[in-house]
């Protein structure tokens, strides 16, 4: 029986399961020939990459009544309810909230409550997305933004500029290996001069230093090279860094990359060299969907022109059955990833993390701004992609406990499925229900969250938030809610139809598309209310 089979036989069953189906979408995982070599990330694609398409039958919602979520709220009154939601920041409001001097009143807490019952506006976001991820302080007046704005773009134009030398330094090094490769029977120097083996000035028979800043990776391809600078490789050694650092993203005045600091130099990364990041990065950016076409007509106007420019200026390939649009949107994301990469060095790029940033250069179109949103976003998504897997775990947790102390009947059946750890949800915290709603939705859904993290991060949570505040306190884990009130929808169909986590899997991953935003923190209102101080 698949309930009493191990762990490892369903991951096992994941890895069959995807390699044996061709991908489905636009959104399919890289190929194995162009994975990193860990087998965390190649677990995570196949959990990312399960198909989405599935029969409506069991994709369904079940009725209300079969969920304990909706059948015990009785004078509990949730924002999120069709009778008390409000409608989402209008462009008159926004302008209302602030005073002479650009800075939001009473600290930011009608702003947050705003956002919190019906999210923000779409011609807004750009505008309202940087104070809810903490680009910008609450309390800042327009001049004080203004001057945030300039710092930030001279560090992001430090990163970009950092980005391109390792282009030059790629090319030269494709070069060397192309004369090597012509010159089969004969070794070459970093310059691509041929030179005899037993030569004194073969590297390979005298000092190994010389090919330090172009060092070829190590499963052969020449292409692929470990990001150093010419002054780092001396004291390398002295920065390199623990491999078990703490789970906190490093602050703007932490020394990870040279951009921060004034350096110069690069820190060197331990899992996986800065070309392997690109690949991926280029990979993952040629599949982003386009379902943000419709919401942002300015960006999907693009010229042709203007986006094979920025194409080819980040070496972006095979890109020519795109459209133009969809060339200057992985474009884009190429850009900002890459400097994500070397800006969280310990993180580097890791598969998913674009979905997070395709929404957000859709509704910002300048790319430092975009790049600091990101930034703040993964200030909590960076656990996420962990390879540890220690902020995963945690989330996988908690969504456990919260299904466990609302309806201890369906824990028990998954634990007899030895499904209890909640593994099939896997997906839908990685990429925080990027997968499963539609983008209007999605956007939603973070916006409402990231009030509540930024409400928290002000502290304001406490007197200030009211009667609201009593009915649902905050929560930095709200997502976590949702995706527990998304299970607990469908318990009936768990308990009665499903024997095994395979089979709770398909049916997590067939709800794309056929699940209510609102509903789902109607019903995370409730859990937060009844369990978060036990949580």
């Amino acid at each position: 029986m698949l309930a009493s089979r191990p762990k490892q036989h369903v991951l096992r069953a994941l890895r069959r399961s995807h390699t044996s189906s061709p991908p489905s979408s636009s959104n399919s995982s890289s190929p194995a020939s162009s994975s990193p070599p860990s087998s965390w990330i190649h677990l995570r694609s196949v959990l990312l990459v399960v198909a989405s398409s599935s029969s409506s039958s069991s994709s369904s919602s079940s009725s209300s009544s079969s969920s304990p979520v909706s059948t015990t709220r009785g004078h509990l009154h949730s924002p999120w309810s069709r009778r008390r939601r409000k409608h989402a920041v209008q462009p008159k409001q926004w302008r209302s909230l602030f005073d002479e001097d650009g800075r939001l009143c009473d600290g930011g807490v009608k702003f947050l409550k705003k956002v919190r019952s019906g999210g923000v506006h779409p011609s807004l976001r750009a505008e309202v997305w940087p104070f809810l991820l903490g680009v910008y302080d609450l309390k800042s007046s327009k001049e004080e933004r203004d001057a945030v704005k300039t710092k930030n773009r001279k560090e992001y134009e430090k990163l970009r500029k950092q980005c391109q030398q390792t282009y030059i330094s790629s090319e030269k090094t494709t070069q060397i290996t192309e004369t090597c490769e012509s010159n089969s029977n004969e070794d070459c120097t970093d310059d691509g001069e041929v030179i005899d083996p037993s030569s004194p000035k073969n590297p390979l028979s005298t000092d190994q230093d010389q090919t330090d800043n172009l060092k070829p990776s190590e499963d052969g391809d020449g292409s692929e090279i470990t990001c150093k600078s010419e002054t780092e490789s001396s004291d390398s050694d002295a920065s390199e860094e623990s491999d078990d650092m703490g789970p906190e993203k490093p602050t703007q005045e932490t020394d990870t990359t040279s951009s921060n600091t004034g350096g110069k130099t690069l820190n060197p990364y331990r899992s996986e060299s800065f070309a392997t990041w690109q690949r991926i990065i280029r990979l993952d950016a040629i599949r982003a969907n386009d379902e943000w076409i419709v919401y942002t007509p300015s960006q999907a106007a693009v010229c042709s022109t203007k986006a094979h420019e920025l194409a080819e200026s980040v070496n972006l390939k095979d890109y020519n059955h795109l459209e133009a649009c969809r060339i200057f949107h992985a474009a884009r994301l190429v850009l900002i990833l890459e400097a994500y990469a070397l800006y969280d060095s310990e993180i580097g790029y890791c598969q998913g993390m674009s979905d997070l940033l395709s929404p957000i250069i859709s509704v910002v179109e300048d790319d430092s701004e975009a790049f600091w949103c990101f930034v703040g976003f993964m200030k909590k998504a960076r656990h996420n992609f962990r390879l540890d897997e220690v902020g995963i775990r945690r989330q996988l947790n908690i969504v456990s406990k919260i299904i466990k102390g609302k309806d201890s009947h369906l824990y028990r059946h998954l634990e007899e499925l030895q499904a209890e750890d909640c593994f099939f949800v896997y997906r839908m915290v990685v990429v925080l229900f990027r997968r499963e709603l539609n983008f209007e939705q999605t956007l939603c859904l973070w916006e409402v969250m990231w009030a509540d993290q930024t409400a928290i991060r002000a502290g304001i949570t406490k007197s200030a938030w009211g009667r609201m505040r009593m009915r649902a306190p905050p929560t930095d884990d709200l997502l976590l809610y949702a995706i527990a009130a998304c299970v607990l929808q469908k318990r009936k169909q768990i308990i009665e139809k499903y024997s095994s986590m395979d089979e709770i899997l398909r049916e997590c991953n067939s709800m794309a598309g056929h699940l209510d935003v609102w509903k789902l923190l109607d019903d995370a209102h409730d859990l937060v209310v009844t369990l978060h101080d036990k949580i």
